[in-house]
């Protein structure tokens, strides 16, 4: 009984902290406050687990590591190579959980919880009296298309309701819930089929291929680890790899460069053009009225991803000048540079391409940085300026 009380408590207090978050404090701090705990929370996860060497990592650099993987932003304080297998697969968890796109999810995971608390805030509007009560099926609260107003509440709207009183949506309301809990899933499927295909190619890729399998092997590093690594890892826009030499140990291997290169535009600068396409896909298929509304009122789901046809055009179209301008400068100005030496011609051309995408973006180098010209630095502070412009 003191168990079941103590549940009951404890769930209250739970619920009214997330409503005090959704309707008090400033998104600013929700999402400080979680990437505080994802990277506690991870940097003790780290220390508890063994590294692979010997030496372990001071405290420092282990918090720094989790705090870098965490805000994706791929500042390395430890040679990658010291971290175990678990502690790679701790590494990826971090950046999945701390990846645009995911965060992106849970805003909208909360917009939805915030947008249904609100609806008792406009219950003096509904025809039902205090003696009547809608006939509606107990699966309709299940899916959130009515809301049961506690007593408590009631009292504090100063309404004459009984309690457990059920306020149905109006259709505009219901509409908008719909497009909401919609796009959670859209966004959802969207962030695990792509990586999931990523990996199962890269994973493919890396066991046929003799060169790349070899790189591995001397490394101690499995197969299924780099390329779920990598994949959650260039999805995310971090640029963490699991090698101490970053992607410039796999220059030749083009095919690996091509597999992963996709994954460089679909989670940074072209997720909302590609997240429109697949809404419009599933429009197509479905002939649901809520995917035909998430294209046409866009603005007023407030999914800042969300973007009209006319912007990601231009957005795509800007993508794709700036990294031509960026491949034509690099090709002129690098060709024949010291890196790019023992390579053929379509070697390079894949290098260079996978290069000057990733200085936008994520940030892998399959080139050495140190070794390019001050000109062509300039021109990547250039454009990594532009991309968080866009």
């Amino acid at each position: 009984m003191m168990m079941t009380n103590f549940l009951n408590f404890t769930k209250k207090k739970l619920r009214f902290l997330v409503l005090f978050l959704a309707f008090n404090a400033h998104p600013f701090f929700i999402q400080l406050s979680y990437f505080w705990i994802l990277s506690l929370l991870g940097y003790l996860a780290l220390k508890l687990s063994n590294p692979r060497t010997t030496l372990k990592p001071k405290d420092f650099d282990l918090f720094y590591t989790s705090v870098s993987a965490s805000t994706v932003s791929s500042m390395v304080a430890v040679e990658m190579e010291v971290f175990s297998n678990s502690q790679l697969l701790l590494l990826t968890l971090l950046m999945f959980l701390g990846g645009e796109v995911f965060t992106s999810m849970l805003d909208l995971l909360f917009a939805r919880y915030k947008f249904t608390q609100s609806v008792p805030n406009r219950v003096r509007s509904t025809p039902f009296s205090s003696t009547e009560k809608p006939q509606i099926h107990a699966k309709h609260v299940e899916l959130g298309l009515i809301s049961i107003i506690p007593h408590s509440e009631s009292e504090n709207h100063n309404l004459n309701l009984p309690k457990g009183t059920m306020v149905p949506f109006k259709d505009s309301e219901r509409l908008k819930y719909n497009c909401l809990t919609y796009l959670i899933f859209v966004v959802l499927g969207y962030l695990v089929v792509v990586q999931l295909v990523g990996f199962s190619l890269v994973s493919l890729y890396m066991s046929l291929v003799p060169s790349a399998t070899q790189v591995l092997k001397n490394k101690d590093i499995k197969v299924a680890t780099f390329s779920l690594f990598t994949i959650v890892s260039t999805f995310a826009s971090c640029g963490f790899v699991p090698t101490n030499e970053n992607m410039m140990v796999f220059k030749k291997n083009s095919g690996l460069l091509l597999l992963v290169l996709p994954h460089i535009l679909l989670g940074n600068t072209l997720y909302p053009p590609c997240l429109r396409l697949v809404i419009m896909g599933l429009r197509k298929v479905s002939r649901r009225e809520e995917f035909s509304y998430l294209l046409k009122n866009f603005k007023d789901v407030g999914y800042d991803h969300m973007l009209s046809a006319v912007h990601c055009w231009l957005l795509v179209a800007t993508v794709l000048c700036l990294n031509v301008i960026q491949f034509v400068m690099f090709w002129a100005m690098e060709w024949k540079n010291k890196s790019m030496e023992g390579l053929n011609v379509y070697e390079k051309v894949v290098g260079s391409l996978f290069q000057v995408t990733n200085a936008r973006h994520s940030g892998e180098s399959v080139f050495d940085l140190s070794s390019l010209s001050s000109a062509m630095l300039v021109l990547f502070i250039l454009m990594m300026t532009c991309n968080k412009i866009l």
